[in-house]
């Protein structure tokens, strides 16, 4: 690390849990955030004020003035340009020191599978079931670590999915694609601004968790919040031996 990266990073060095080594893999990693929104926000801005080395962010969506009140990244000047660009703008400005990766488009089952193998951590921040599932097939089949959450009118989950353990579930095992879950968007049912905070900056807490090595991240555990009466509950989450995505995977290890 140069002198300016030195002081920087203090406050993560002075950890020992993190260090000079720990930093170093946080400066060395690639991360791929799938969403640029609410959630991706926190998740993005976090991991560059941290030192992620490479950020990648794929959204194909514009920014809209009714992102405004919790998508925190985008200004008001940003209405009407590209989230990622919003995006980009933002985290350059955080920390010139990290290399972000700007994609315009829909995260599908073709572009997931070159983005995901590149990664060394996917952090799903999208907000529909298709995506979430095309992302876990993809982290299942390329043993990367997956950390998902999700944050709707004052509720909000968070969990890890790195089935490089041969005990982890993956995403499927927990929502099954063949399952009828009632897609809900904040367009119509609203979201509490800071609750996409919250869940947000716990996803990069537990990518940066994943980086270092350190700590229980939340693999097999999947939490829930309450945000009227601000109480967390917790989910153990056990592998299901019959799931179609993750049953027959490659298991490797942690290295």
């Amino acid at each position: 690390m140069q002198d300016d990266e030195l002081l920087r990073y203090s406050r993560h060095i002075l950890l020992d849990e993190i260090g000079i080594e720990g930093q170093e893999r946080i400066l060395a990693a690639h991360v791929l955030v799938i969403g640029a929104g609410g959630l991706g926000s926190p998740v993005a801005m976090y991991l560059a004020a941290a030192g992620v080395g490479t950020i990648t962010v794929t959204d194909h969506d514009t920014v809209d003035l009714t992102n405004l009140q919790r998508q925190i990244a985008h200004r008001t000047d940003s209405v009407g340009i590209p989230k990622v660009e919003s995006l980009k703008r933002t985290l350059q400005d955080l920390n010139p020191l990290a290399h972000v990766r700007a994609l315009q488009s829909r995260a599908d089952t073709g572009s997931l599978q070159t983005l995901v193998q590149e990664a060394d951590v996917v952090i799903d921040c999208c907000d529909n079931f298709t995506t979430r599932h095309a992302v876990n097939a993809a982290c299942v089949k390329h043993g990367k670590p997956l950390v998902s959450g999700a944050a709707i009118q004052f509720d909000g989950q968070i969990s890890v999915y790195d089935t490089r353990d041969a005990d982890a579930p993956c995403y499927a095992c927990t929502f099954p694609a063949e399952a009828t879950f009632e897609e809900v968007r904040c367009s119509t049912m609203g979201v509490f601004a800071p609750l996409v905070g919250i869940i947000g900056s716990m996803q990069a807490a537990e990518a940066l968790k994943v980086i270092i090595g350190t700590g229980r991240n939340l693999n097999g555990r999947l939490l829930m919040l309450d945000g009227r009466a601000m109480e967390w509950s917790e989910i153990r989450m056990p592998r299901n031996p019959h799931c179609p995505v993750c049953a027959t995977r490659p298991v490797g290890g942690h290295g």
